[in-house]
Parts: C-alpha cells; sequence; structure tokens
C-alpha cells in the first residue's frame, strides 16, 4: 500500500468509519495524491551542513491543537490562560504525536534523533543524510524537513532594533541592503581607522554609484608615513590632520590616517561598515554585524590622537576644523563628529566651520556629550548641526555574580567567568600609603600585590577609566573584578583585563556588606549571557539640556540613538588584541544617526540636511519597548532634555509625510536673535528672529513671559495632497491654541501655521513638556514642545563701563500683579594666581581632575547663602593664541559642576544658587606661550554692597506687558571687574534674575 494510503487508512480508523467506506476513500485518495509534474514539484531540501535536520510533521503542536481528530480533545490555550503539560487532553496528544513521530522515523532508520517536539512545533530533529531527508520530505504525514543551521545569537542587531532590517524595514525601502547608503559618502572625522578590519573590505558596486560617486568625489588617500593606510572603493579617501597638536603625543600613535586607540573605527564602522561582518570579543561570537548605512562610502579624516596609555583622544580646534573643512571640499554628504565642544556658544570656529557645512549641503551628526546627568551639560548646541543622545539597547550582555552566602547579583559583563574564588575590597587591599579615595576606585599605584593577588577585587566605578580598573587589578595579581556604580547609572559591557562584572548602585552595598563582614568570603563571577531588556533609556553619561546657548529657545539634544555597549570593530589596542569591542557613549549613538541620515540621503538626494534631519525627528519615539515614556537608565522619569524628540526609527523617516526646513539665512537670524553676536556681526546682515521661531521640528521656549506665539512652515514631501488636522498631547498647565485647524498641503508645496503657548497655571520657572502632531490619513507628523513659564523675562545678562553709570533693563511679565526688583553686589572680583608652563594640549581628565604643570589647582570658598557664584578667565589678560580650560568641582571629589572649554582664553562657569563650602576650580593651559601666569576670577554674590541701586523697587505689571527698570551704580575702584544682580520675584514662589557685569 503506498505511504499516503497507510496514512489516511490510520486517520479514518481513528474516525470510526465503515470498511467499505475506507475502500472508496483509499482509493480516491491514492489517485488524488500520486504527483506529477503538471500538479507538483519534488519538496527541496537544503542540504545541512552540520547534518542534522529539522522535520516538521502535518499535525498540529499542542498550543495549536483544536481536536480535528476524533477522540482526542482540543489543546488549545484559551487567552489569557496558560498551557498545562500534565492535563490529560495534553497528555494523550502529546502520545499521539509520539506515535507520528516514531512512524515517520521508521521510514529513515540509520536517522539519529536529537530532540523531540510536540508544545510550540510538532516534529523532532535528527542527525540523517541529505538522501534520507529528501526521503522523508516526501514522505506521508510530513509537512517539511529544514536543515539545521548554526544561527549565531542575535545581538549584533543594532538595524533590526531600530527597524533597518527585515521585511519592509528602512533597508527594504532603501531599495535594499546593497541600495542603503548608495551613492552617499560619509566622512568621519575623528581618531582614524583600521583598513584591514572586514567592516572597510571592498564591496560590490554597481557602475550607477561609482559614476555619482565618482562626479562628487574630490578627496585623495594619504597613505601617512608610519603603518600606512590604503583605501578601495568602501573607504574611498583617508587623510590626517597634525599640525595643531605637533609632535605625537605618545610613541606607539602613527602618523597616518591609521587608528591606534580606536575610537575612530569604531565610529566610522557603525556608521557606514559593510554588512554580514562576523565579529567577536574575547573569543566569544556575538554573530554578524553592519554598519547602519552599510552601501556607504567612507572617507577618514583624523583630527584626534592619542595622547596617554589609555589610548584616549585629543585635537586640537586647529586640526578639528581643517578636517571640517577639507572633508566638505572633498564632496562628503554627511559628517559624523564624535568629539567634545562647547555647549555655550553658537559662533566658535567649530560651529561657523558647521554652519558652513551645512550651508553647502552636509549632513551633520553630533555627540550630545558625555557629562550627564547634570542639567544644561548638553554641547553643540547648533541648530545646523543634529545632536545626538545615548540611549540604551534592548539587548544587553550580562553576567552574575554569586557570594559565598549563595546570594546572586545580575550585572553587565562579556567575559568567560571566574569560578568560586576568594574576594576582597579594594579599599582593604591597599598599599600602606595609599590615598584611600584613590584606592577605593583602584586607581594605578594603590593596591597591594601581596592582599590582591588570586583574588576578585570589589572597585568603586569614578576616578578612572572602567576598564583602567580591571587592568590595575590585573597588574597586582588579581584574577577578577567585581565594579560597583556609587549612585544610578548605566552598566558598560567594556572589554576589561579580567573577567568583570559590573554591578548597579543597589548591589554594591550588599556586596560590601557580605565582603567586608565575612571571614575567608568569596564570589564567582558567571559567563556572559545575550538577554533581552525593556529599552531603550537615557544613560545616566548622556549630557542633558536645555542648552546654555540660547537660553533654552532650541530642544537640545536633537534626538536619541544607541550609544550603551554598542559592538564594532576597532584596533587592536581597544580591542585586547582583538578586532571588535562594545563600547559605550554619545560618541557611539552619533554614528547611528550618521548612518540613518546617509540611508535617507540616498534614498532621496535632493533632500537638505535640515529636512533630512526634521524626517527624523518627526518620526522619533518617546516610547521603550514596553509601550511606557522613555525613562532615565536610574529609573527614573526621562524628558526631552535626555532624550530630545525620541529614538529614531528610520524606517518611519522613510516616509515622514511633512517636514520642516531651513536654510543659512535662517541660522544666521537666529543667532543673531540670540543675542550672542552683536548687531554689526556679519550674521545679523539679513536680521534677526526670536530664537523659538526658527522653523525648527521641534518647539522651545525657554522664557516664556505669559503668552508668546512661533510660527512654522512644512513642507510636504510626499507624492499625494494631504489633510492634516493638529492635536496637542500634554503641556499641563500651558494653553497650546493652534492655528489654522486644518492644513491642506499638495505634493512639494508648503504651508504655514502658528502656535500660541499661555500660561494658565503650570509652576514657573519649570519647564512642561508635550507634542504637537499633525496628523493625516497616512502620516503622523510629531513636533516635541518644551516651555518654562516665567515669572519675568529678563536678559540673562546687562554690561556696563566705568566708576558709576546706569543701564536700562527691558523686561516682560509673566503675570499680572505687583512686581519686585533688588540688587545684589556689586562684587569686585576676588583673583587667584599661578605660574604654569608646557601647554597640555590634550583633554583634561574630567573623571580624574588633578594639578599638574599645566593645569593649576584653585580651592575657593563660597560662603552659605550665595545667590550666584562666577568663576572667569578673560582674554585681554593673555596674549593672542592662549587657550585656556576651566573645570568647578565641589572640593575634594570628582563631580564635576561645570567647565567651559573654548578655544580661546575666555572661559566662565556660573553656579546659579550653590551650596556653601569649597570648591576646586582647575584652570589648564592648553595651548599657548610655553610659560604662563594665569589668573582666576571668581566672584560669591550674596548681599548687596550698597553701590549698585534698582528704580522702580516695585511696579504694576500685566500679563506679557513690557516694562523696564534701571541700575545705576556709583563708587566704584578703576579698573576693577564687578558683578552683581538684579532678582525679581512676585511676592510669592515666583523669581528670574539678571546678572550685572560693570568693567570699571
Amino acid at each position: 500500500m503506498p505511504a499516503t494510503a497507510r496514512r489516511r487508512w490510520k486517520l479514518l480508523t481513528v474516525a470510526g468509519l465503515s470498511a467499505s467506506a475506507l475502500v472508496v476513500t483509499l482509493v480516491n485518495h491514492a489517485t488524488a495524491s500520486t504527483p506529477t509534474a503538471a500538479t507538483e514539484s519534488e519538496p527541496q531540501v537544503k542540504e545541512s551542513a552540520t547534518g542534522a535536520y529539522i522535520v516538521q510533521l502535518d499535525d498540529a503542536p499542542v498550543a495549536e491543537y483544536s481536536g480535528d481528530i476524533v477522540g482526542l480533545p482540543a489543546t488549545t490555550v484559551a487567552p489569557g490562560g496558560k498551557l498545562l503539560r500534565t492535563a490529560s487532553q495534553v497528555v494523550s496528544y502529546v502520545g499521539h504525536l509520539a506515535r507520528e513521530r516514531s512512524e515517520v522515523l521508521a521510514q529513515v532508520p540509520d536517522a539519529q534523533k536529537l530532540y523531540d517536539y510536540s508544545y510550540t512545533y510538532a516534529g523532532f530533529s535528527a542527525r540523517m543524510s541529505h538522501d534520507e531527508a529528501v526521503k522523508l520530505a516526501k514522505s506521508s504525514g510530513v509537512k517539511s524537513v529544514e536543515p539545521s543551521e548554526i544561527q549565531k545569537q542575535d545581538t549584533v542587531d543594532t538595524p533590526r532594533y531600530l527597524g533597518l532590517s527585515g521585511r519592509g524595514g528602512a533597508w527594504q525601502l532603501a531599495g535594499g541592503v546593497d541600495k542603503a547608503g548608495d551613492g552617499v559618502i560619509i566622512g568621519v572625522i575623528d581618531s582614524g581607522f583600521v583598513p584591514e578590519r572586514a567592516s572597510f573590505a571592498p564591496m560590490k558596486t554597481t557602475p550607477q554609484s561609482d559614476a555619482l560617486i565618482a562626479k562628487k568625489w574630490k578627496g585623495t588617500c594619504q597613505a601617512g608615513t608610519e603603518a600606512p593606510v590604503t583605501c578601495n572603493n568602501k573607504v574611498i579617501g583617508a587623510r590626517y590632520f597634525d599640525a595643531g597638536i605637533g609632535n605625537r603625543p605618545i610613541p606607539e600613535e602613527f602618523r597616518s590616517p591609521r587608528d591606534y586607540g580606536g575610537h575612530g573605527t569604531h565610529t566610522a564602522s557603525t556608521a557606514g561598515g559593510n554588512n554580514g561582518v562576523d565579529m567577536s570579543v574575547v573569543g566569544r561570537d556575538y554573530g554578524k554585524g553592519s554598519g547602519i548605512a552599510p552601501h556607504a562610502r567612507l572617507a577618514i579624516y583624523k583630527v584626534l590622537w592619542a595622547v596617554d596609555a589609555t589610548g584616549g583622544g585629543s585635537g586640537t580646534e586647529a586640526d578639528i576644523v581643517a578636517g571640517i573643512d577639507a572633508a566638505v571640499a572633498d564632496g562628503v554628504d554627511v559628517i559624523n563628529y564624535s568629539i567634545s565642544g562647547s555647549g555655550s556658544t553658537f559662533v566658535n570656529a567649530t560651529g561657523l566651520a558647521f554652519l558652513r557645512a551645512a550651508r553647502a549641503g552636509v549632513f551633520v551628526s553630533t555627540s550630545a556629550g558625555n557629562t550627564g546627568p547634570g542639567v544644561s551639560t548638553v554641547g553643540k548646541n547648533y541648530p545646523w548641526v543634529t545632536t545626538v543622545a545615548n540611549g540604551t539597547h534592548d539587548r544587553e550582555v550580562q553576567t552574575s555574580v554569586t557570594l559565598g552566602n549563595g546570594k546572586s547579583y545580575t550585572g553587565a559583563g562579556i567575559g568567560a567567568g571566574v569560578p568560586s574564588t576568594p574576594v576582597v575590597l579594594a579599599k582593604d587591599a591597599g598599599l600602606p600609603n595609599a590615598n584611600p579615595a584613590n584606592l577605593v576606585l583602584c586607581m594605578p599605584g594603590t593596591l597591594d600585590p601581596a592582599k590582591v593577588t588570586g583574588k576578585i577585587v570589589v572597585c568603586d566605578r569614578g576616578g578612572n577609566a572602567r576598564v583602567d580598573k580591571s587592568l590595575q587589578v590585573k597588574n597586582t595579581g588579581g584574577v577578577g573584578m567585581i565594579l560597583v556604580n556609587v549612585v544610578a547609572g548605566t552598566l558598560d559591557s567594556d572589554l576589561h583585563s579580567v573577567p568583570t562584572a559590573h554591578l548597579d548602585h543597589v548591589a554594591g552595598p550588599e556586596i560590601k556588606t557580605y565582603v567586608g563582614g565575612t571571614a575567608n568570603p568569596t564570589a564567582q563571577i558567571g559567563a556572559a549571557q545575550t538577554v533581552r531588556v525593556n529599552a531603550p533609556k537615557v544613560a545616566s553619561s548622556s549630557s542633558r539640556g536645555p542648552s546654555l546657548a540660547g537660553n533654552g529657545d532650541l530642544l537640545k539634544p536633537d534626538v536619541m540613538a544607541p550609544g550603551t555597549n554598542v559592538l564594532a570593530a576597532t584596533s587592536a589596542f581597544s580591542a585586547a588584541g582583538g578586532e571588535y569591542a562594545f563600547m559605550s557613549g554619545t560618541s557611539m549613538a552619533a554614528p547611528h544617526v550618521a548612518g540613518a541620515a546617509a540611508v535617507l540621503k540616498g534614498r532621496y538626494p535632493n533632500w537638505s540636511p535640515m529636512a533630512i534631519k526634521s524626517a527624523l525627528l518627526t518620526s522619533a519615539n518617546d516610547r521603550d519597548t514596553n509601550g511606557d515614556p522613555i525613562k532615565n537608565d536610574s529609573g527614573s522619569a526621562g524628558n526631552p532634555f535626555g532624550y530630545g524628540a525620541g529614538q529614531i526609527q528610520p524606517k518611519r523617516a522613510m516616509d515622514p509625510g511633512l517636514v520642516y526646513d531651513s536654510s543659512y539665512d535662517d541660522w544666521a537670524r537666529f543667532v543673531c536673535g540670540s543675542g550672542q553676536v552683536a548687531e554689526t556681526h556679519e550674521l545679523c546682515a539679513k536680521g534677526k528672529i526670536d530664537p523659538s521661531n526658527l522653523n525648527y521640528p521641534t518647539v522651545s521656549i525657554g522664557d516664556l513671559a505669559g503668552k508668546q506665539t512661533v510660527q512654522r512652515t512644512v513642507r510636504n514631501v510626499g507624492q499625494l495632497p494631504e489633510v492634516y488636522f493638529p492635536k496637542v498631547e500634554g503641556m499641563t498647565g500651558v494653553k497650546v491654541t493652534v492655528s489654522p485647524k486644518i492644513l491642506v498641503v499638495l505634493p512639494g508645496a508648503t504651508a504655514k501655521y502658528q502656535v500660541t503657548f499661555e500660561h494658565n497655571g503650570a509652576p514657573l520657572e519649570q519647564y512642561s513638556f508635550g507634542k504637537l502632531n499633525w496628523r493625516s490619513a497616512e502620516h503622523t507628523v510629531s513636533s516635541t514642545l518644551a516651555v518654562r513659564p516665567l515669572t519675568v523675562k529678563a536678559p540673562v545678562q546687562v554690561n556696563g563701563t566705568g566708576t558709576s553709570g546706569s543701564v536700562e533693563v527691558p523686561l516682560t511679565a509673566g503675570y499680572s500683579g505687583t512686581l519686585q526688583t533688588s540688587a545684589i553686589g556689586l562684587t569686585a572680583a576676588a583673583t587667584e594666581q599661578a605660574a604654569l608652563k608646557n601647554p597640555g594640549g590634550v583633554s583634561f581628565p574630567t573623571g580624574s581632575p588633578a594639578a599638574n604643570e599645566h593645569v593649576a589647582k584653585f580651592t575657593v570658598s563660597v560662603p552659605e547663602g550665595t545667590k550666584y557664584a562666577r568663576f572667569s578667565t578673560f582674554d585681554a589678560d593673555y596674549p593672542a593664541g592662549t587657550d585656556l580650560d576651566v573645570f568647578v568641582y565641589k572640593a575634594g571629589t570628582t563631580t564635576l559642576l561645570g567647565s567651559s572649554t573654548g578655544g580661546s582664553a575666555e572661559e566662565e562657569v556660573n553656579l546659579p544658587a550653590p551650596a556653601g563650602g569649597s570648591y576646586d576650580v582647575y584652570v589648564d593651559l592648553y595651548a599657548g606661550a610655553s610659560e604662563q601666569t594665569v589668573k582666576l576670577n571668581h566672584w560669591e554674590l550674596a548681599t548687596s554692597a550698597g553701590n549698585l541701586t534698582v528704580d522702580p523697587a516695585t511696579q504694576t505689571v500685566q500679563v506679557a506687558g513690557q516694562v523696564s527698570v534701571t541700575a545705576t551704580w556709583t563708587g566704584l575702584t578703576a579698573g576693577t571687574r564687578y558683578l552683581g544682580q538684579l532678582t525679581y520675584t512676585d511676592g510669592a514662589d515666583g523669581s528670574g534674575s539678571t546678572v550685572v557685569r560693570v568693567d570699571s
């Protein structure tokens, strides 16, 4: 009897049919089931590289069986229920599947069964020959036979996480992975690249894209003199810039575009590295990785140079601007810039270079900075660039710590683990004269080999680099490290010198209590595992808004992308001799946006940088994978000053519906309106606007005085006319009115609208957040809103000169009632001096501040009750070419409270309402004469000095009404810098202030 008929006989017997019925049915079924060339093809079974195959039966698995076999009740799980494997109907059906498997397996007696599948998959797996697999595929009762292929762990999958890969993803919308970024050049301004990495290998191209690249590319491949590099059709150009940095900071550096520290290789491969690259770390295979725009070309501009044994990179603004200049001239379409920068100005050299780059049609992605979570720490706040925050990934590489008392803790780590081993606290393992504060941080020169050898060491986070701590443990004989956060923060899967588990601030005290209070304590570090987690969260180190530049009238950061534990290519130095490593920071987030921009540019070559930016921002998502609002990694509620418009969604950005565009003239008016330049400045030639009125994809008003209206213009970038309706979310306590109530926009056409914000009970001096969504039948175009109602809108600072004089201060009230104004100061600058030499030309180590020959440390006492403190240096006090940087800490700590790192000697750090006590202020001679005396000016404003008065002290005001006060000074000492403050109050909780600076 044919196999097909035999199978049917069994099923019909179960159904209890008569013998006569069986005969008829068997004949009919056997005839119908005979394969013919016209009706059915031979089953195709791909040969298995492993020799194993997965066989799926015709029968449903337990979870789906609906009871169609007489005598076997259904086993499907009801909605909200659970599968109970011991239920009688389940046991019966599993027995049925077992019999089916046995019958099928009997046809290949030499097969070696591996697993039975019953509950979510009905079938089995077995080792067998390819011929046997083909035979089974033709058998009755078999639905499919598939090879059991090697599937690498799904961890190198940022493209999946961001919606780039897979069916309907952004790559597919771009025409496929081999079209993602096609014809686009990404310029990476960083520390160089390692050309031998597979991420930069030659790629398959088309004559069309080659011709497009040839037409726009004007750059060169500068091999260099040490460890020369070569270029290809992937990395089409490479250059290095070292005139500003001078001699190599360390001998190991390469005088070429070759990357020593690994940072540039990592950012370049993340933005535009090849697709399908096998990546492994410390011997563990993490699967196939890809750049965000795998078919884009790369151009490398090395402007950062390793400055010490940690491989950290620094570069001078001279070299950086040269790199930007060259990149634009060479013809790049996108720039990634994962380098630090000022947060207080729009018009420093780097900012202006990027202004021109954007004017030339280049999209610029920049890192927001890694000085969070403090407020107003975000850098590179230029509206013509896209500033990127650091978010966590939904893939974590975790490890565990199990103590000798049986308690276990889960943390981050990528190592193979350590078996149960003696464990010691760093504080108990120090050299005799080790500084206790440095010892708990496992800083160099603090651990005692006699106390560490053969043990796991518990180290606190902070001070020195995380990977440096494990290096110190290794160098003193330790075999593992437990790194604990002392405050809430990210957990990082770094490449450590010894197996390491990084635990949070909750586990830390429990670990320390056990180790410090137990005789002969032990700990075990588990092997790493990859897990899915809820994401994204805002990394604690990611710099936050509101932006200091623009007084909060521009929302920064713009958007968020994965930046924590990002796996990409790097140098042998950073990969411990390997090729790939996990790295974290906004440096890692920015290239995700650069790559996404390249994909968009490849799809829409005529879109401007601001149109691309708009598409990314208005399509971003401010929800996590659970559908809840994005939180900080500490668990606290997040807000747009951490994540901007939200995490990028490149798939949605491919079809944004409407975009907000702006041009050089708009940016110039914005800068002029911000007050950062005089009205005689060239950027003011086109006039000025209120910064909130820049045609930006988000709306931010840092100084809402009762009521304000902003204007926006949108353009339809779709192929069809659309009708949009507005809907406002959030904004509690602020009345939001949108006009008109409907937008009808033809393809390629623009439409204008206005939004009026009116204070309606929201707390004064605090931001309210929300969204304006324009919705059509096909699109939702979202603009994030951030508005701070003020008691009074006042200038941040007014300036005067002379031993006596006055200045009028314009004000706009945010309420109706009585405005009271009082004066503090004027206080003469106190000064501290120090002789410095040999300018460093390297980034100040903010995590481990210390004085040296080019860094002065001043400890300043701030009295209790101080309303405002300022620490300044001035260009006028130094020769041309002097570059100083200023950093302020609470005395004796590594907590950075503020910094100023512009490209000159004019630096300023302000602390509104500082706590009383001592502060450490570091002044770094970054560049200039070989020997300099530096002078720190500081003011602590607490009470009136009697030399500054204000008139009127009291006046009646109306909501949005404009008034003024006059500040008058007298009796000042000539040649002295003074600082004071006007404070405003509504007589209740509302307040405001204006700094008064007088150079007498």
